[in-house]
Parts: structure tokens; sequence; C-alpha cells
């Protein structure tokens, strides 16, 4: 699944969300086109035309290019008499009906990524209650799309081959294992979370024997962040579970390899093949 792919299904599940968490009919949005000033509606929720369908939207322009120039939330309480905003998409938006609109940009890494709208067919001012909960279901986007570039960028980074001669190499290699392994559960995308897992799984030997050892996920991405370094803290901290959680996962892993101390746990994983 491309970028844009992915970043269109989190802007759907957040529309989605914005219509059951403010009571807003009818709910829209898209991405910003990369390397150009504008965004473009890619989905819409509780529509009655395909009107607003693949409106670009450029920055400044409208609603949603002023959300898009300002980083900021913005709403109009009857959209063609508006004075706070140009009228250059006044027909779509009348086409579809709608008169009191708001309109949320997603920031991820302070650039505007995307927009997600909520309107009424009425004109009438959106209250803060409406505003924050169009803001929250714009903040999971935000999470999600930072997920899903962390994941790539660890991605990117386990498919390089270490230059030659480089005696880091297999510590940036265990790195990297461990990153994909603490991102995995995090991702909402199944096919790129499936990826990511391929991708720990091409960055583990071959055993030097079949050893038979069955770890659980967990077992593994705690076994991963321990042999990368990491304290049980930190592997926490990484993983998102607490500290108490990452030492029963240990010792499970540790009573299934035969391992006394963490370092026997990484040793008899790395012989067993699941550990680089």
């Amino acid at each position: 699944m491309t970028v844009d792919a992915a970043g269109a299904v989190e802007i759907r599940r957040a529309l989605v969300r914005l219509r059951r968490t403010t009571g807003l009919p009818v709910a829209f949005g898209g991405l910003v086109e990369a390397g150009r000033p504008r965004m473009r509606i890619s989905e819409l929720s509780g529509t009655a035309t395909t009107s607003l369908l693949a409106l670009a939207v450029t920055s400044g322009n409208g609603l949603g290019g002023r959300t898009v120039a300002l980083a900021r939330p913005c709403a109009v309480a009857d959209y063609s008499v508006s004075r706070q905003i140009s009228h250059e998409y006044d027909a779509p938006v009348a086409a579809e009906g709608l008169r009191s609109v708001l309109a949320v940009p997603v920031v991820v890494r302070r650039r505007v990524r995307g927009v997600l709208y909520g309107a009424l067919r009425d004109a009438r001012p959106l209250g803060d209650r409406t505003m924050a909960a169009a803001v929250d279901a714009a903040r999971d986007v935000e999470q999600a799309l930072v997920v899903g570039d962390e994941a790539r960028d660890v991605l990117a980074a386990a498919r390089a081959e270490p230059p030659p001669g480089d005696s880091s190499g297999w510590e940036q290699v265990r790195e990297a294992h461990a990153a994909l392994r603490a991102l995995a559960p995090r991702i909402t995308d199944p096919a790129l979370r499936t990826e990511l897992l391929d991708a720990c799984a091409l960055l583990t030997p071959a055993p030097a024997s079949p050893a038979g050892v069955a770890l659980a996920p967990r077992e593994l991405d705690v076994l991963a962040c321990v042999a990368a370094g990491a304290t049980n803290a930190v592997a926490a901290d990484r993983l998102g579970v607490s500290a108490e959680t990452v030492k029963a996962y240990l010792r499970s892993a540790m009573r299934k390899l035969g391992a006394r101390t963490r370092g026997e746990a990484v040793a008899a994983a790395r012989r067993a093949g699941v550990l680089p």
C-alpha cells in the first residue's frame, strides 16, 4: 500500500469518527498533494452528491485552503456569505447543500498533511465542543501518519546494506530489527504491518541447528529490544507496555530457551535463528 493510499484509509476512518462524535451529518477530507500547495478531497461520508469528490483546494483559497495556509482549525457559520474566506469553491459546496462548515488540519512534523471537514446543511455556529471533537479526530490521523512514517523509515534502513568493512553493521541490523518489532503492533494498516514483520524475518539468519523454539510475538519483541541493549524500562517505553509486563515476557522467553540470564536468552535466540 502506498503512502497516499494508507493516508486515505486513515482519513476515511477519521471521518466516521468525526460524524459519530460531533453529530455532524456530513464529513469529507483528503491529503495535501506531495510537492504542491494544495489538498485534494478524496473521502466523503454522509454526502448526497459527488460534487466535492476530487476537488483540488489550493492553499489560502476557501475554508480548507485557509486551514492549510494557517495550519489551524477554521469554521464558518454560513459558507456562501462568509467574509472570512474566498469563494472559489462555492458551486460544489452549494451543490451539496452545505452551509455551516468546519475544517481541521492534520499536522505532522509541522507540515499540514491533510484536512478534515465537518458540515451542516443549515446556517448556525458550530460550538467549541464540536470543534474539539473534530480536532481529536484529526489527532488520530496525525498519530497514524507518524507511525507509518516511522515504519517506512525503519524499513528503508533495514533494507540498506551496511558499507563494506563496517564493523557496526550487525549492531545496526539488530537495532533495526528491534525497531521494526516495536513498531509492528502500532501499525493499523495490515499490509504494512505484514511487510514490517516480513522484513524482520529477512534480518534473522537461518538457525545453526533445528532448535524447535516457539516464542510468542511479544516475547520476540522483548528479546529484540534486549538484544539491542535496551533496559526493561526502555523496552517498555518502546513497546507501549509496563516494565512488569516486559519482565514477564522476558522470564517466559528465558524459560523456553533454557536460559538463566538475559544474555543467555539472547544468545540462545540467535542460535535458534529468531534474532539477528
